[in-house]
């Protein structure tokens, strides 16, 4: 299969070795020239259990050398989704699919303006990774992948990309209704992301004090009532669940706390800041915790020098 991934940060640099290990034919496209330089010069370090290999990857950080490829898959941050999928559509051939398995909601939304809804899939991934630096990442945790179309029902490309997916050590299923799923980790990201993120600890740290276990129990509450007024109907024990993807990645620094590490914009609108909107829009109770969240994230992120 020929697969163009755009956007080799931590996680499209995972996925794009895993790939090209198993023997797909895996293009990374993205603007970090200093990345994209050093993985052509001395290949891919990927850092797993306190040893490094290197998978030798093509990269490149012009589209103009990208051929059409039969999936891409974006991984761009939120606010560069617009751009990507536009990207994504001149390699769109016959039986093309685009997948996003980027963090928050909308991206999907935003594909379908741009391309082709009946070629978007989104999905969600519970592994993790972390950049270390131009060239090399480290493989922070691994977990099932979920995929499905997101205009509904079936595709013969899922299956295929479930296939090639699972042969490169990716566990993948799909199913016909992936908005639940989309939500479960949205949610999940609701309650550590922005937390973890002004507070500058791991994912564990919220599970220490029974005040921030209250804090995400609110954020969580209000997030599950915005996504039943979107016809979403979930799991009473959401931030049970948050709390055990805390406990099992509680090492880990979120994806929102590197961001801010780094002085890097986040994707708060996508996450807490979607809640707020989709209120909003849907005319529901107000979600005073994750409006607070998000205008401390937006405030932080303002000051960057």
């Amino acid at each position: 299969m020929n697969i163009t991934i755009i956007g080799a940060g931590a996680m499209g640099s995972l996925f794009g070795a895993l790939l090209t290990e198993s023997g797909e034919k895996v293009c990374l496209l993205d603007i970090w020239k200093e990345h994209v330089n050093a993985i052509n010069k001395n290949g891919l370090g990927i850092e797993l259990d306190g040893k490094t290999r290197f998978v030798k990857i093509k990269a490149e950080f012009s589209e103009k050398t990208v051929k059409k490829s039969d999936l891409v898959i974006i991984f761009v941050k939120s606010n560069q989704t617009p751009e990507a999928a536009e990207t994504a559509n001149k390699f769109i051939g016959n039986k093309t699919l685009v997948l996003t398995l980027q963090n928050g909601m909308g991206n999907a939304d935003v594909m379908t303006q741009i391309i082709d809804p009946g070629r978007v899939v989104a999905g969600t991934t519970s592994h993790g990774a972390t950049m270390i630096g131009p060239g090399h990442i480290r493989h922070a945790g691994k977990g099932p992948t979920v995929i499905g179309m997101w205009s509904g029902g079936k595709n013969k490309g899922l299956a295929d990309i479930v296939d090639t997916f699972n042969k490169a050590g990716i566990e993948t299923r799909a199913v016909e209704d992936v908005k639940p799923v989309v939500w479960k980790k949205l949610i999940i990201n609701v309650g550590i992301n922005s937390i973890t993120a002004l507070t500058g600890i791991k994912n564990g740290g919220i599970l220490d004090l029974e005040s921030t276990k209250a804090l995400v129990r609110e954020a969580v509450k209000e997030a599950v009532a915005v996504a039943a007024a979107q016809g979403i109907m979930l799991p009473e024990d959401m931030a049970d669940q948050v709390f055990k993807v805390a406990g099992a990645t509680g090492t880990n620094r979120s994806s929102m706390g590197q961001d801010i590490d780094h002085k890097r914009q986040t994707e708060i609108g996508a996450i807490n800041g979607a809640i707020v909107s989709l209120a909003e829009q849907s005319g529901c109770a107000m979600v005073p915790v994750n409006k607070t969240l998000t205008a401390l994230v937006e405030t932080y992120q303002s000051h960057f020098q």
